[in-house]
């Protein structure tokens, strides 16, 4: 039964994938900018039903966010939470590696989203164009996404935070809401199970704390689930 729901869940979602991303080029040249965004939030929210309906699968969220902007770091065990983010987080800005940006087409519909290049060890001057982005995002009133521990890993694994997290925690001067995640048993496999898929937001953490103090938080935050 698992097999059979994984190859239903493989053909509808990304067979429609298709459709949906060629609606995204064309309302990125043609269409209003709300247009646009509207076209990518139906990306995400039919993964939300293709894994109701098909694999059995349940999203729970435990917690809220705060008014206001705030820096929301992530856990990151599957593709599912990437996609899932502009159902999670209203009109998300992603911070995301730069090599997705290159991607022909796709890089420009992410620019033209909210999607922040990082580009690692690129110096200062690739710092202050991030945080210039980062600061537009804000300053319209959207929050802000990052993975701090880079990429996906394992669940079980407590991976330390990358340094950037730390550079945008002290620049941009955010609260961070930490989010666990168990989206990994369930979804990162060819055969996924049916479940619940839980994220688990912490209380804010305050801008200004000590580098140390504040990676630790998020840390044992972004790894609540991972018992």
């Amino acid at each position: 039964m698992r097999v059979l729901r994984s190859l239903a869940f493989y053909i509808a979602f990304y067979g429609a994938s298709l459709f949906i991303v060629l609606a995204c080029i064309a309302t990125l040249l043609l269409a209003s900018r709300a247009t646009f965004r509207r076209t990518v939030h139906s990306w995400s929210a039919w993964q939300r039903i293709c894994c109701r309906h098909l694999l059995g699968i349940t999203i729970r969220v435990d917690g809220t966010l705060p008014d206001g902007p705030v820096l929301v770091a992530l856990k990151h065990e599957s593709f599912f939470e990437a996609i899932d983010l502009p159902q999670l987080l209203d009109t998300p800005g992603v911070f995301a590696k730069v090599e997705l940006m290159r991607i022909p087409l796709w890089g420009l519909a992410g620019r033209r989203y909210g999607l922040v290049s990082v580009e690692r060890d690129q110096g200062a001057r690739a710092l202050r164009h991030m945080l210039a982005e980062a600061r537009a995002l804000v300053a319209d009133g959207r929050p802000l996404a990052i993975f701090p521990e880079g990429t996906r890993v394992p669940h079980g694994t407590r991976p330390e935070l990358k340094s950037g997290f730390a550079g945008l925690y002290k620049l941009l001067g955010l609260p961070v809401v930490a989010v666990a995640l168990d989206s990994g048993p369930l979804y990162h496999r060819w055969i996924k199970r049916p479940g619940v898929i839980t994220y688990k937001l912490a209380d804010p953490i305050p801008p200004g704390l000590p580098r140390d103090v504040a990676e630790a938080r998020v840390r044992a935050a972004i790894n609540a689930l991972n018992a």
